[in-house]
């Protein structure tokens, strides 16, 4: 069973939240909280599985409160907000989320997200996915000599801090080549990884393929292997780095 942590300033949409996670059969709500302080708080005492959090927030905002639960460990965070700004993208990768949707979600897309994060994976809304590939696309080498300070302060005209946020969160780890890794991949692998790279669901892959879902999902998994990636996330800095979302 999930449990789930709801932190929303807003009561009717904590309960929104809970009568759709309460729906599912292996999750339950296990808290609630009306501010970051209260779930940093509720968090010291209790836990949950994965934390549904807010941004705007008096008292304490989300991103504060996320950095604070995921640096105590053992919990998965989702922001879940109603603006798909990119600086609440970026900071909220940077604090260490697990996952970012807006609140206009599909109850079923609520539901698989808090599964996924859950099990581990990182999820993006497709809205917010597009905007991670705008900001890697825009950068002017993904491959250059900064690639390892990703922790570190960026220099005058250097890349933003933004963008080392999505580097730290989303970086393929360096025990794979990336050019070992690319040779690996099969064509079919590549077309996928295209897929991912445009921001695509597997459902939305495997209709644009004609292939199963069962089958996209086995692709993704042999791409996370070969290319060394946690996670779609990574997969999809990988593409942008080693210019596959070009070819």
């Amino acid at each position: 069973m999930i449990s789930v942590l709801l932190v929303d300033d807003h009561a009717l949409i904590r309960s929104g939240f809970s009568m759709v996670l309460s729906s599912a059969p292996d999750i339950r709500v296990a808290g609630e909280a009306a501010n970051g302080r209260q779930a940093v708080d509720w968090m010291a005492e209790h836990h949950a599985d994965v934390v549904l959090m807010d941004v705007q927030m008096p008292v304490m905002d989300g991103i504060e409160a996320t950095r604070n639960i995921v640096a105590a460990g053992g919990s998965k965070v989702i922001i879940l907000t109603t603006f798909d700004r990119e600086d609440y993208l970026f900071a909220a990768l940077g604090a260490g989320a697990s996952g970012f949707l807006l609140k206009n979600a599909d109850p079923d897309d609520l539901i698989d997200a808090v599964r996924a994060v859950a099990g581990g994976h990182a999820l993006l809304a497709p809205e917010v996915t597009l905007a991670v590939i705008r900001h890697l696309n825009g950068t002017a080498d993904l491959r250059g000599e900064d690639q390892g300070a990703a922790t570190d302060q960026p220099a005058a005209g250097s890349r933003s801090a933004s963008q080392h946020a999505v580097q730290a969160q989303g970086g393929v780890p360096s025990t794979i080549p990336d050019d070992s890794a690319l040779a690996s991949l099969t064509q079919r692998e590549h077309q996928v990884l295209q897929l991912m790279a445009q921001g695509m669901s597997n459902a939305e892959i495997a209709q644009d393929l004609y292939l199963g879902a069962a089958t996209i999902k086995t692709h993704v998994s042999n791409i996370l292997a070969k290319t060394g990636s946690r996670d779609r996330v990574q997969a999809v800095v990988f593409a942008y780095r080693t210019g596959l979302h070009l070819t």
